[in-house]
């Protein structure tokens, strides 16, 4: 089975860092995302891969080529504009060679196990991962009588979930992907409706998008090495 992760984004938000270094390249504990989620694939079998890129691509070619010393087998894709998610998957049709393959972004990090995800292509033409919601801010807990009993940072809330970002699809799935656009606006509604979109949840996978300086940093203390 082949991944492709999209890293073709502009990353604006991770700016000055990402006027020099793509998204998907940026260190996080001395390692470049994109290493760790072909190690993290690679890890459960997958070595077949393309990256849908765009922004400051000459970087990642440089810096991971065909693949071969990360021992997997490496694409590439390329968008000359900003082309949205499905726009990215749309335009990477043709180094798809299998039935079913797994889609991501390039700027997670995550332990997740992708098996229940593929599974779950059985009776469904995408499946996407969940994770539960965890607050952005410190919760504080208060009693009846205005006193504060504790404080909580940044809980996971219970019931909750979003979306992690990985994906498994079916290929029949492409035909209903614009040439631009974002797969949570065009073509998961569109399963959604049809009940042709499942939903795997993870609650205890570690995951984080790498969005903000403050994501980065958060990550960063927590694989930071000992």
């Amino acid at each position: 089975m082949q991944a492709l992760i999209l890293a073709g984004g502009l990353g604006r938000r991770l700016a000055p860092l990402t006027n020099e270094v793509p998204k998907p390249l940026i260190p996080v504990a001395g390692k470049p995302i994109l290493v760790r989620q072909i190690e993290w694939l690679k890890e459960q079998g997958i070595t077949d891969f393309i990256l849908a890129v765009g922004h400051l691509r000459a970087k990642i070619f440089e810096a991971l080529g065909d693949g071969r010393k990360l021992g997997v087998r490496i694409v590439y894709s390329v968008e000359e504009e900003p082309l949205g998610t499905a726009g990215a998957i749309r335009n990477a049709e043709p180094f798809i060679n299998g039935e079913e393959f797994l889609a991501l972004n390039g700027d997670v990090v995550t332990d997740l196990r992708v098996k229940p995800l593929i599974e779950a292509l059985e009776d469904a033409d995408a499946a996407i991962a969940l994770v539960p919601l965890r607050s952005p801010y410190g919760v504080v807990e208060v009693d009846d009588e205005g006193r504060v009993k504790s404080f909580v940072e940044k809980p996971v809330l219970e019931g909750y979930y979003i979306n992690a970002g990985v994906y498994a699809i079916r290929r029949g799935a492409l035909r209903l992907m614009p040439e631009k656009g974002n797969l949570e606006e065009t073509t998961f509604p569109l399963l959604a409706r049809q009940g042709r979109l499942k939903a795997v949840l993870y609650r205890d996978a570690f995951w984080r998008s790498i969005d903000t300086m403050k994501d980065l940093e958060e990550v960063e203390r927590i694989l930071a090495p000992e």
